[in-house]
């Protein structure tokens, strides 16, 4: 085994930000129920309401309804459960559970919308990285991905919803937020104490919220400094370094605007599942596609519904990085990758 490894997987989630440990610990620190009326419960309560301002305000939702959830999944099952929208087959499994996938992906993977309120779309692929445009009015939109990599306000898109994930930029798993345009109303799933003005019922993660807000806070600081644009530069040279290798390679949505960290390649015949053990082995993770599957690994739907056919789809992984990569961790993630890629090719000879 190696002596160290790389993590090239933020997608599935991103390392925890030192100032949502932070956050989270100082909010250990607070002993009260958030829906309790005495001192200690109403300090409790701050916190929280302190939490839902500042994500709102990163997010671009000032004046919008931040209802807190165990996750992205529950929050797009909360804006989507009794609604009848539109989506297509590359949206998320959490999406299409509630959706009809009927819409329309060319071949670089974007999504072709007729009526933007009676559809849910993503902001940003998980496996590609491709990015949708959204038109203004849309009933749903999955911003797990988006929020906290590229320029995001909820404000932009006038949507009626949209979902996001604290684990996805750097806080913790296990919280997640449902933003809801002024007027735009759900029905709560868990029914009881009437929290989240009885859209969810449950004590709150009063301590998930103050890390997700303290690492939404940071992630929007890192936007400000060009922070992502480094990031694309370094999938960049990973890119070029994989193109270097002894055989042809698809990078499945390059030329199309993506996510600045997102690398996702496929060699027809060379199984997805295989690449993941072997890199694995050599020191590296990556994915062969959404960490949201049960631990499964499985051809892409994604590459089916861009039209790629079933081969390419089953060999496809997804490298994705983060502002903690190097430099070195992309190159030497290509030689080892590039070394099995020559092996396979030497065996087919």
């Amino acid at each position: 085994m190696p002596a160290s490894r790389a993590y090239l997987d933020w997608n599935a989630t991103a390392p925890l930000r030192a100032e949502a440990r932070t956050a989270m610990a100082e909010a250990m620190e607070v002993c009260g129920n958030p829906s309790s009326v005495h001192a200690e419960g109403r300090a409790a309560r701050a916190l929280i309401e302190r939490a839902r301002a500042r994500l709102a305000t990163a997010l671009g939702a000032d004046g919008c309804d931040i209802v807190f959830t165990a996750g992205a999944t529950e929050a797009a099952a909360l804006a989507l459960a009794g609604r009848d929208l539109a989506a297509a087959e590359i949206e998320h499994d959490c999406v299409l559970a509630w959706t009809r996938p009927v819409l329309p992906v060319d071949g670089a993977g974007r999504v072709s919308v007729a009526e933007p309120s009676a559809s849910a779309l993503q902001a940003a692929n998980s496996e590609t990285g491709v990015l949708q445009d959204l038109p203004p009015g849309l009933g749903f939109i999955d911003a797990a991905q988006a929020f906290g990599k590229i320029p995001f306000a909820f404000s932009w898109t006038c949507a009626a919803a949209a979902a996001v994930s604290a684990h996805k930029i750097g806080g913790p798993a296990g919280v997640g937020a449902l933003i809801l345009r002024p007027g735009h109303d759900v029905e709560a799933i868990l029914r009881g104490g009437g929290q989240e003005s009885g859209r969810r019922a449950g004590t709150e993660n009063m301590v998930g919220i103050a890390g997700f807000a303290a690492a939404a806070e940071a992630a929007m600081a890192d936007l400000e400094r060009g922070v992502w644009d480094e990031v694309a530069e370094l999938r960049n040279i990973l890119e070029m370094a994989l193109e270097a290798g002894p055989s042809p390679i698809i990078l499945v949505g390059k030329g199309t605007r993506r996510l600045p960290n997102t690398c996702a390649v496929a060699v027809p015949g060379w199984k997805g599942e295989t690449q993941v053990m072997q890199m694995d082995l050599a020191g590296f993770a990556v994915s062969a596609g959404s960490a949201c599957s049960s631990g499964k690994v499985r051809a892409s739907r994604v590459l089916a519904a861009m039209g790629h056919d079933a081969v390419t789809a089953a060999s496809a992984i997804r490298i994705s990085i983060g502002p903690g990569t190097r430099r070195e961790d992309v190159l030497a993630f290509a030689e080892a990758w590039t070394r099995q890629l020559r092996r396979r090719v030497a065996r087919a000879a």
